[in-house]
């Protein structure tokens, strides 16, 4: 990991969508959990922009339901694709690695 993940950062309008995990996905490895947990329970997406994005679901209801919507999809991309590019890389470093002589 290249970056120490954020307990409760700021967040940009839309998350990253490219196909590699990037230093904003690191910083907010929380973020995703969190969103994760709060759809897992069924929360009011409202609420969940509000405490976890910072965002204002009254105030700017499209722009909050977009960055919502774009952080949940990146979070559910990391169950299912980011975590094993994450294993991919942890494994080549890894290797590559100088090794130790006993």
């Amino acid at each position: 990991m290249r970056v120490k993940p954020e307990l409760d950062p700021d967040v940009d309008d839309l998350a990253p969508t490219e196909p590699d995990v990037s230093l904003y996905d690191e910083a907010h490895f929380v973020t995703y959990l969190r969103l994760l947990d709060a759809e897992t329970d069924g929360a009011d997406w409202t609420e969940v922009a509000r405490i976890v994005l910072h965002r204002d679901p009254v105030a700017e209801s499209k722009r909050t339901r977009t960055c919502w919507e774009s952080h949940l999809a990146r979070a559910q991309w990391m169950t299912k694709i980011g975590y094993r590019r994450i294993l991919e890389q942890a494994i080549e470093e890894a290797r590559s690695a100088p090794r130790e002589q006993p």
